[in-house]
């Protein structure tokens, strides 16, 4: 009862449904878009080759603009960057689509359309977590629940990576590849623009002009860079995962690897989730460094284990167990990312966040398929996860560390709390 009347609490907060629910609605496009957009390509050249390209277009120019988007959001408010973002993107797609109908003849409209869509990608995620840090602040009186809402919008982020492809496969079951694009871009646009439009959103008040980013921006704050290895390292695992699994999957289920690799990773996503749950009623560590490095630290023990695993329904058990760290870490990164950077900075700072787990992603995928190439590679490429996310561990673990450093900074400009 105690951990329901918690996440009651974060429910009741003004405004907090909206980001809770819509917000997942408006982001059903990252699970989405990156999928129906190589099948797309995929049907219109016959080469997964070049849909490939397509998709690595649209990842690295939203990586890489990202951060742009949040400075602006940082200074003129996050509506305004929200509601040009939710159409632009949505424009962006239906020009790959044009563009598509010329098929491998209109290749360069389309890796023109997904770099354009990838750029303008809402900064929806980055607007969320700043939002939480705000409704949670020290003034606000809700300062002690800052821990089980960001638990709360970090599990529930989970869904998005578990229903945006359930749901193109049933727009490809029902209609084609295209037609998944579309209902990618229509949640995007209904999602982002409720979302920008709600009180919480066009309640942004700005900060001072001295807290403005310039130059490298929270790049140059203490601690921060540090945090950014920390990310780095879990995103090299999550994308390394999401090639190790499936590849453990095809030794076992040779006529349906797809179904199983799909299930070993929903099993992992649910353990992330109650794990995400029940850490979010916990009362928060004096000082998170310590407990950020221990659960990344399980979790990078988790990997080893996972190399151990003889068989489908051993390795689903393990990554029920290894997920429950997941979700805790994720919510411990987003409060430090909070606790660090400036407020000024917030959007910009988040945003860095998803930039470096993109790119990081992408570059543990490449190197975990390598790996696995090679005969008896899985349980190789599960070690190399595994001590990807040991060194953001051996990062945070730093008792003098940057980042232990910024977060002692943070604690003593804290006031106290009343109970």
């Amino acid at each position: 009862m105690a951990a329901l009347r918690q996440y009651l609490g974060v429910w009741r907060i003004p405004g907090a449904p909206m980001l809770l629910i819509t917000g997942i609605i408006g982001r059903l496009g990252i699970g989405m878009t990156p999928l129906a957009l190589l099948l797309v390509v995929e049907q219109v050249t016959g080469r997964y080759s070049l849909a490939a390209v397509a998709g690595g277009i649209y990842a690295i120019a939203g990586a890489a603009l990202s951060p742009v988007a949040g400075r602006i959001a940082d200074r003129v408010g996050p509506s305004p960057v929200l509601l040009a973002t939710a159409v632009a993107h949505p424009l962006a797609l239906v020009g790959l689509l044009l563009a598509s109908r010329a098929g491998a003849d209109g290749l360069a409209g389309i890796y023109l359309a997904a770099g354009v869509a990838g750029a303008t990608y809402p900064p929806l995620t980055a607007a969320i977590r700043g939002a939480w840090n705000e409704l949670t602040a020290l003034t606000s009186g809700r300062y002690h629940l800052r821990n089980t809402a960001l638990a709360a919008e970090t599990s529930l982020f989970e869904l998005v990576f578990v229903l945006g492809p359930l749901l193109v496969a049933g727009f490809v079951l029902v209609a084609d590849a295209a037609a998944a694009l579309v209902g990618a871009a229509v949640f995007t646009l209904v999602g982002t623009i409720a979302v920008a439009l709600g009180r919480v959103m066009r309640g942004w008040q700005p900060h001072a002009r001295e807290h403005h980013a310039r130059g490298l921006g929270p790049l140059r704050v203490a601690g921060f860079p540090a945090l950014l290895v920390c990310v780095a390292s879990l995103g090299i695992a999550f994308g390394a995962a999401g090639v190790i699994v499936p590849a453990f999957a095809g030794n076992y289920a040779a006529d349906d690897p797809e179904s199983l690799a799909g299930l070993l990773l929903a099993v992992w996503g649910i353990g992330s989730a109650v794990g995400g749950f029940w850490f979010g009623v916990r009362k928060p560590a004096a000082r998170m460094t310590r407990q950020f490095a221990w659960l990344l630290a399980a979790l990078a023990g988790s990997f080893a284990v996972f190399a151990l695993m003889p068989t489908p329904l051993a390795l689903g058990i393990a990554l029920v167990v290894g997920g429950a760290t997941i979700a805790p870490a994720l919510t411990l990164e987003n409060t430090l990312v909070g606790r660090i950077a400036p407020a000024g900075m917030l959007n910009e700072a988040y945003t860095w966040v998803v930039t470096m787990s993109v790119a990081a992603s992408a570059a543990g995928g490449s190197v975990a398929g390598l790996i696995v190439d090679h005969d008896g590679g899985v349980p190789w490429a599960f070690l190399f996860a595994g001590a990807a996310v040991a060194v953001g561990a051996a990062v945070a673990a730093l008792p003098a560390g940057p980042i232990a450093r910024a977060e002692a900074t943070a604690v003593r400009l804290e006031e106290p709390v009343p109970a």
